[in-house]
């Protein structure tokens, strides 16, 4: 590799760690640019010298390795996304920046630190939707990073999948703000939600997920408006733009909650998502939390 390239690379990284201790997470690509990063570069021949300054050995030609052993295994290249594919990152991505950029309620933008935008797979066939971001997630500019966040993972770990393969969101991008509190959190207000959900309606409508898990009864507030209460209403599917909705507690009551029962009950709406999508589940997960 030439080493102008090499000095490229080494900027390129110095200059990406860089953003990152600065807290950037993201970083905007058009549509061009992922098509171009996702083409597999051309292979040329091998050169038969070395450059100038360097060894003047002659370079061994695959026929020559070929001759002299087995030939080396060539690693299999990365596929390359389709355009709609592409078209979605990089919708997504722009709906991310213009999230970022948000000021539509001043008090929230005053005093959150990140805004929290969703994560994961943008294919992914189940969408986890939380009501809005604790401290941690504040902190960190992720939703579900904190005490509960850390259940949600283990519940999706238990399901056979991990974070990556679903998508993590809430109804507002920003920690509600507790004026004269130095900790704890906050209900969000109807118009909060009322004024954020466009950012979380045009998430579902690019990742179109084949289940949503509302989290909670402020989630399912969100998504539903008043309804029954998240003890009755969870366990029953409903449908929220044209897509099943499964309620469900919230991981934070569990963390309130221990009993193995209200556990039990948590994973059986997980098991209903498991067979609504057609995922396979084992005797072992069909037993979790029985006594």
């Amino acid at each position: 590799m030439p080493e102008s390239l090499h000095q490229l690379i080494d900027a390129t990284i110095e200059h990406l760690e860089t953003l990152k201790e600065r807290g950037v997470r993201y970083l905007p690509v058009s549509s061009e640019t992922a098509a171009a990063l996702a083409t597999p570069a051309p292979t040329g021949k091998l050169p038969q010298t070395a450059t100038k300054g360097r060894s003047t050995e002659a370079v061994p030609t695959p026929s020559a390795v070929t001759a002299s052993g087995p030939a080396p295994v060539q690693p299999r290249p990365a596929p390359i996304p389709s355009r709609e594919s592409v078209a979605k990152q990089q919708a997504i991505a722009e709906l991310r920046d213009r999230a970022l950029q948000c000021v539509k309620c001043p008090n929230l933008a005053s005093s959150r630190k990140n805004v929290v935008f969703g994560v994961g797979s943008i294919d992914a066939e189940i969408m986890f939707v939380g009501e809005a971001p604790g401290a941690d997630e504040d902190e960190q500019g992720e939703p579900f990073v904190g005490k509960a966040g850390q259940l949600l993972t283990k519940i999706i770990q238990t399901m056979g999948l991990d974070r990556d393969r679903v998508y993590i969101a809430n109804i507002i991008k920003c920690r509600p703000d507790t004026p004269g509190q130095s900790a704890g959190n906050r209900k969000p207000r109807p118009e909060e939600m009322q004024t954020c959900i466009p950012y979380l309606h045009a998430e579902i409508d690019l990742i179109q997920p084949k289940v949503l898990v509302a989290l909670g009864a402020t989630a399912v507030e969100g998504l539903l408006g008043k309804v029954e209460g998240i003890t009755r209403l969870r366990g029953n599917w409903k449908t929220y733009r044209n897509i099943p909705l499964m309620p469900t507690y919230h991981p934070a009551y569990l963390l309130r909650n221990q009993a193995m029962s209200e556990k039990r009950r948590v994973w059986e709406d997980m098991l209903q998502v498991m067979e609504r999508i057609g995922m396979s589940i084992t005797e072992k997960q069909r037993n979790y939390f029985l006594s």
